[in-house]
């Protein structure tokens, strides 16, 4: 069923500016899209092929059920967790959320649960931790040496619990220990003789602990290395292999869908200004809704994050002061408007003559999502359009902290979460849309986590831009202190920002499925700037999307 494919990048011509361009635009190149029409016709498998594996899927997704629910009546707590750590890795726990949530609910509830084994416990904690349960951090303290130190000459513990202590909140000093100590224990395993899979495991846990891994990204990853395993189960892997498939094959057809869209969208408007990654960021927004069931939601976000994209690349790449104020205030009457069909004409007269269709394009697709929406009894849809808010960045801040204050909304972090969270139906309530848009501490932390992540990837391009004003500059010039030391402390804040995401999360007021999506953003954050701005030198991530969308498992 597997296919071959070889991925051309498509002729693009050169870009032509519209007659009524002056000098004053200057449009930065980017590189054209490495995907073009790529999945108008990539099909991974037949029609008949993926019924066939449905059929597979859905008799192996029993079995597993009852693999999971014999070991949920186990008194084996090592068993338990190690399976669904499993489930949950492979990308297959959300079949069986509710079995899931049963048996972590009683492993908390058990008044003398634990273990005495450093593995055992790390898993516990971590596997809690990140369902919302607030388990203390003094589970550790057992385990302390002579020393007050809290480590293990076996590898696999040393992982565990390096990934265990990542899900710490401000002020529990045990685990900034139990990091800064293990830390430097990895490391140095790294110059060891370690078997090959098991070295390649140790370096991806200090590249990026296993609670900041984008979960598709991890379970094509993971099943590779399941298969591995001496101790496999093969109806598992059986299952995951299949669920991976069909998943694939869905992103396909929804690749499809949005490549007609945007080819439609762009016949009707110049953007040539903009950067052209449509498959990135649809890779970006399934990260976040990554559960099959939300099609939808994926094409939804997929469409209004790429219009985020382009009022970002309008604002930082075209547009001159003038017209970004004109665009700005048209934007903001909108916003005010209760009803989007009554949109002002007079608002795109106003407009430069070459900004009127981008406008009237952009206001025309975001009113045909707010139509769908309501057809789908969705409470607030209507609350879409005021998302589309953008942001003034011309004040240039002395110091960090005001610098993060006046520029935490031009990441568009909360606007992302928000459509996220309305996309999701009746999972949202509307006090939970009102309730994102006064940025709480967990939206105000991943949208922190973004702009910090984006100013270190991308402050050297974007001097150039007379609308930016870097982070990394003002750190450096707040605290006299080299570039590389500047991002090393806006490296710290970020650390800061993923302790008051599992705090938020621990301490949650709204269906845990919504804080749930803020970590999965944030994961997608941390993954897309890990190393570069993936989402603009979008090369870097061709290999991770022809794993997912390209080559079955």
């Amino acid at each position: 069923m597997a296919t071959t494919v070889t991925i051309c990048s498509p002729a693009v011509p050169a870009l032509q500016s519209p007659p009524e361009l002056d000098v004053r635009h200057h449009r930065r190149q980017y590189l054209p899209s490495v995907w073009g029409d790529f999945f108008l016709s990539h099909q991974p498998c037949t029609e008949s092929e993926l019924v066939s594996m449905k059929e597979k899927a859905q008799d192996k997704k029993e079995e597993v059920r009852r693999i999971l629910l014999d070991a949920a009546a186990s008194e084996d707590l090592a068993r338990k967790l190690d399976l669904i750590d499993t489930l949950q890795r492979l990308g297959v726990g959300y079949h069986y959320r509710k079995e899931i949530d049963d048996v972590l609910r009683a492993v908390y509830d058990e008044k003398h649960g634990g273990s005495d084994d450093l593995y055992v416990t790390s898993l516990r904690f971590y596997l809690l931790r990140k369902h919302g349960y607030a388990v203390p951090s003094d589970v550790f303290l057992k385990f302390r040496d002579e020393h007050g130190n809290i480590s293990s000459d076996d590898v696999y513990s040393l992982m565990m619990l390096y990934d265990a202590a990542h899900l710490r909140t401000r002020g529990e000093d045990i685990l900034d220990s139990i990091i800064a100590l293990n830390k430097c224990r990895l490391k140095n395993v790294v110059q060891t003789s370690l078997d090959k899979g098991l070295l390649e495991e140790v370096r991806l846990t200090l590249e990026t602990p296993r609670f900041r891994r984008v979960e598709r990204v991890e379970a094509r990853r993971f099943i590779l290395v399941y298969e591995k395993k001496a101790a496999r189960d093969e109806t598992i892997l059986e299952f995951a292999k299949l669920d991976y498939n069909i998943v694939q094959a869905l992103c396909c057809k929804e690749l499809k869908e949005l490549t007609v869209w945007w080819k439609d969208f762009m016949s009707r408007t110049d953007v040539g200004f903009a950067r052209d990654r449509l498959v990135e960021m649809y890779f970006w927004m399934m990260a976040i809704v990554y559960e099959p069931y939300f099609t939808y939601s994926r094409i939804m976000l997929t469409k209004m994050a790429i219009f985020v994209a382009l009022l970002d690349d309008l604002y930082d790449n075209y547009a001159t002061t003038e017209e970004s104020e004109i665009f700005t205030a048209a934007i903001q009457r909108l916003v005010n408007l209760t009803d989007l069909i009554k949109w002002d004409e007079k608002a795109t007269e106003e407009l430069p003559a070459n900004l009127r269709e981008f406008y009237k394009n952009i206001l025309g697709d975001t009113n045909e999502i707010v139509e769908e929406l309501k057809l789908q009894n969705n409470k607030n849809a209507e609350m879409v359009i005021k998302l589309l808010k953008w942001r003034d960045e011309q004040y240039v801040p002395t110091n960090v902290t005001e610098h993060l204050q006046i520029s935490v909304e031009s990441i568009a972090a909360m606007h992302t979460a928000n459509l996220a969270f309305i996309s999701l139906g009746d999972v949202t309530t509307r006090e939970a849309v009102e309730w994102a848009f006064t940025y709480p501490r967990i939206i105000r932390a991943v949208s922190i986590l973004a702009r910090i992540s984006n100013d270190i990837m991308t402050h050297e391009r974007e001097q150039a831009s007379e609308h930016m004003a870097s982070r990394v500059q003002t750190c450096m010039k707040q605290y006299g202190i080299t570039e590389e030391e500047a991002i090393e402390k806006l490296k710290g804040i970020i650390e800061t920002s993923w302790m008051d995401i599992v705090q938020e999360c621990l301490d949650r007021e709204h269906s845990i499925v919504l804080y749930e999506k803020v970590v999965s953003f944030a994961q997608s954050i941390d993954f897309v700037y890990k190393r570069e701005d993936a989402y603009t030198l979008s090369s870097n991530l061709q290999d991770t999307l022809t794993s997912l969308y390209v080559k079955f498992v």
